[in-house]
C-alpha cells in the first residue's frame, strides 16, 4: 500500500519538478527552514528534559531530607516544574542560596491534552506528600486558556484555599550550553538556544502575577 502511494506522489512531484527553476524552490526553501525549526524544537525540550532529569531527585526524598534542615516562613510558594516526576531545579537553588522553605510547597505541572476541552473535573490531579509538599497536575485542552492562578483558586484538596497575595511562583530558567554529547548536531543546538532565548517566558503562557514571580536560573548542557 504505501508502495502505491510513493509512485503516485513520486511521479506528481516529478512532473512538476520542472517548475523548481523557475520559483519552485521557493515554497520548498520555506517548508524546510519550518520542518527544520519544529524538529528541532521537539528534539531539543525533549533532550533538555532528559538531562535535567538525570540530575534530579525524586521529590518524595527531597521532601523528607528537608524536613528538619531548613526553616520554615510563612506562606505558599508553587514551583513550576515541566515533568510529572523528580524536584524542579528552582526549589533546589532555593534551598542552596535561601535555605527556607515555606509553610506550603506546591510542585506544579501543566499538561496539555490531545483534545480541545478538559472537563472541569479531570483539570487537577493532587497528591500530598506530607510536611506541607504537594504535587499538583493541572490538565488543559489545546484550545484553552492556562490560567494557573484562576485554577489554583478553584482547588479544594490542597490545604487552605490558595492567596494570591501570599503566594509566590519559582521559575527555572535553562541557560542552554551547546556540548558534543550525543543528541543533536552542534549547529541545531545552537539553533535550540537561540530559539529558547526567543521564546515566550512561562510567565505569560501561565498567566502569572508578575509582581509574585521569582526566577532562579541553571545552566544545563544538550
Amino acid at each position: 500500500m504505501a508502495l502505491v502511494f510513493f509512485i503516485v506522489d513520486g511521479a506528481y512531484f516529478a512532473a512538476n519538478a520542472t517548475k523548481i527553476p523557475d520559483g519552485g524552490w521557493f515554497p520548498l526553501l520555506v517548508g524546510g527552514v519550518a520542518f527544520t525549526l519544529l524538529t528541532t524544537w521537539a528534539k531539543g525540550r525533549r533532550l533538555m528534559r532528559e538531562r535535567m532529569g538525570e540530575v534530579s531527585l525524586p521529590l518524595d526524598i527531597f521532601a523528607k531530607s528537608a524536613r528538619n534542615s531548613t526553616a520554615r516562613v510563612p506562606g505558599t510558594a508553587i514551583f513550576m516544574n515541566s515533568g510529572a516526576t523528580g524536584t524542579p531545579s528552582a526549589l533546589l537553588h532555593n534551598i542552596k542560596h535561601n535555605k527556607v522553605l515555606h509553610e506550603r510547597v506546591v510542585v506544579l505541572t501543566v499538561e496539555i491534552a490531545d483534545e480541545p476541552y478538559v472537563d472541569a473535573a479531570e483539570r487537577y490531579r493532587i497528591e500530598q506528600l506530607g510536611d506541607g509538599f504537594y504535587r499538583v497536575t493541572l490538565r488543559y485542552g489545546f484550545m484553552e486558556e492556562t490560567d494557573v492562578p484562576a485554577a489554583l483558586k478553584s482547588m479544594t484538596l490542597c490545604g487552605a484555599p490558595f492567596d494570591m497575595m501570599k503566594t509566590s511562583f519559582f521559575l527555572s530558567r535553562q541557560t542552554l550550553l551547546p556540548s558534543r554529547r550525543p543528541g543533536m548536531m552542534l549547529w541545531r543546538e545552537k539553533l535550540f538556544a537561540w530559539m529558547m532565548r526567543n521564546a515566550a517566558t512561562p510567565m505569560q503562557f501561565f498567566n502569572l502575577p508578575t509582581n509574585r514571580v521569582v526566577e532562579l536560573g541553571s545552566q544545563v548542557e544538550i
